[in-house]
């Protein structure tokens, strides 16, 4: 890829975990940033973080709700004017919502809200950046974080709409990168596995001890893994495409399968990944 340094990207869910990774991460390699989330106050901690240990890179935090396809217009034409065109999207915001609840035992507003997020948002901004900024200069690459959920139905209660969601959206990456064509805009989807943020925490009801249970055994990944899993998707050269990436812990031997013998072996030879 052509030098990204001094380029604009756009994240969204920008204010914490894997969206504030690679907020950092670009920023480190010299782009310039626009964060997307609803919470106001955690935006602007990381961007004060940003400019703090990279005053050269410029950097906006722009609150809105992606599920409100007005406030995310009016956000992607503020982040052009302010800090030029959006070379890089990473679509990033996501929810799950209401585990172990079965489909039919969840309340209707969380159904609206995770379809109004996982799908709605992405379509939204995504709709926006083309038609403001990458369609115009036939440049860019769209980065849809996925899961790898999106592919196999996951084997406990509560995905349905989650799994659903991001079914959706690797039908909308692959869909995009067809009706892209005669451009060089680049649509890719990162598919992570099991990461440790507040996500996970979000998803089991911030239940310590279901967390923990989890994960036993083996390392799960941290946010700054799936950062610099985007930062090589990005930085290939321009006539390359890494259209799909899964990104999960080695111990993640499937969606299903886990190793969790791994932090034993680990201790007991004094060896092992890190």
């Amino acid at each position: 890829m052509d030098s990204l340094k001094g380029k604009t990207a756009l994240i969204t869910g920008a204010s914490m975990g894997i969206g504030e990774a690679i907020a950092l991460n670009l920023a480190e390699n010299g782009m310039n940033i626009a964060l997307l989330a609803r919470s106001k106050d955690k935006l602007e901690n990381v961007r004060v973080k940003i400019q703090q240990k990279f005053p050269s890179v410029r950097v906006q935090s722009f609150p809105v709700d992606i599920q409100n396809h007005a406030e995310v217009d009016t956000a992607v034409q503020s982040v052009i004017t302010e800090l030029g065109e959006i070379e890089v999207l990473i679509n990033n915001a996501g929810l799950a919502l209401g585990a172990p609840a079965r489909f039919w035992e969840l309340p209707i507003d969380l159904v609206t809200q995770m379809n109004g997020t996982n799908i709605a948002g992405v379509m939204y901004t995504t709709h926006s950046v083309l038609n403001r900024s990458m369609w115009p200069g036939k440049r860019g690459t769209i980065i849809n974080v996925s899961s790898v959920t999106g592919l196999e139905c996951p084997p406990f209660d509560g995905e349905a709409v989650y799994h659903a969601n991001k079914a959706c959206i690797e039908g909308f990456t692959n869909s995009l990168r067809m009706e892209t064509a005669g451009s060089d805009i680049r649509v890719l989807a990162l598919r992570p596995g099991c990461v440790v943020t507040n996500f996970h925490l979000q998803r089991v009801k911030y239940d310590n001890d279901a967390m923990d249970e989890f994960f036993y055994g083996y390392e799960p990944l941290v946010s700054e893994d799936l950062a610099d899993a985007v930062w090589f998707m990005l930085s290939r050269s321009g006539r390359t495409s890494i259209k799909a990436l899964d990104c999960v812990p080695t111990a993640q031997r499937s969606l299903t399968r886990f190793d969790r013998e791994w932090n034993a072996r680990r201790d007991e030879k004094g060896h092992g990944y890190t």
